[in-house]
């Protein structure tokens, strides 16, 4: 079934299945870190945040579904609905601009996936070899799973980290904070251009390329295909 057209249908099915799971269960989250980007003082924690969140918006809000991220040309598709998303999050009125973020949008998501991928596979690749001193298919399915696991939330917090300004400048640009990128940078400044809202990005993150990988992997295991990454060694 590798490699066949069987192989990229499971595939597919168990990305979208894990995928929308997650975004689904953190955007309370995610509606939280828009708002401390924006308006720093008065989101100034992940828990005043949400308790701010919830007296004035009620949790009808807070689960406002956001659009999930694409890269490269799907990016082109999103864009209006991540403008949408973020002016939702924190304005009631919103009716233009929405392709003026495309390219911080292609900043962030592009580093973000090249980077998370490549965190991942090296990561699995390093766990089997220095931790477990096993290669994958003498490990049991947890174990497996465990590896899985851990490869992915380390992708998922470096992902967050190289992606964090480029993050900053779109949910910036989208709530007419800056007219440009580099207004955008020069209003916040270079330390909370990597700071800002990091804490509950990785918060969100993290969890969620997690279980993410998770599922994926979980979904592979019971149709009889190997979980996913590491490199082969010879």
């Amino acid at each position: 079934m590798e490699f066949s057209p069987g192989y990229y249908g499971l595939c597919t099915v168990g990305g979208m299945l894990s995928a929308g799971t997650t975004h689904l269960a953190i955007t309370p989250l995610d509606v939280l870190k828009v708002n401390m980007q924006v308006n720093p003082i008065k989101y100034n924690s992940i828990l005043t945040g949400l308790t701010t969140l919830w007296k004035e918006d009620g949790p009808s809000f807070i689960f406002f579904l956001s659009s999930s991220s694409a890269q490269i040309f799907a990016d082109i598709a999103l864009c209006p609905f991540e403008a949408v998303k973020v002016r939702v999050q924190t304005q009631p009125n919103f009716a233009k601009g929405f392709y003026r973020g495309l390219f911080p949008l292609w900043g962030r998501n592009l580093p973000f996936s090249m980077i998370m991928f490549s965190t991942f596979e090296h990561s699995v690749d390093l766990i089997y070899h220095n931790v477990m001193q096993r290669r994958k298919e003498e490990c049991s399915r947890v174990q497996q799973l465990g590896v899985t696991c851990l490869a992915g939330y380390s992708a998922g917090a470096v992902g967050t980290v190289i992606s964090n300004p480029a993050d900053n400048i779109v949910s910036s640009l989208y709530n007419k904070k800056a007219e440009s990128v580099l207004q955008a940078v020069k209003n916040m400044g270079l330390v909370n251009l990597f700071t800002r809202s990091l804490p509950v990005r990785i918060t969100i993150v993290g969890p969620v390329v997690t279980l993410q990988w998770f599922f994926y992997d979980t979904i592979k295991l019971l149709s009889g295909l190997p979980t996913s990454g590491g490199l082969s060694r010879k």
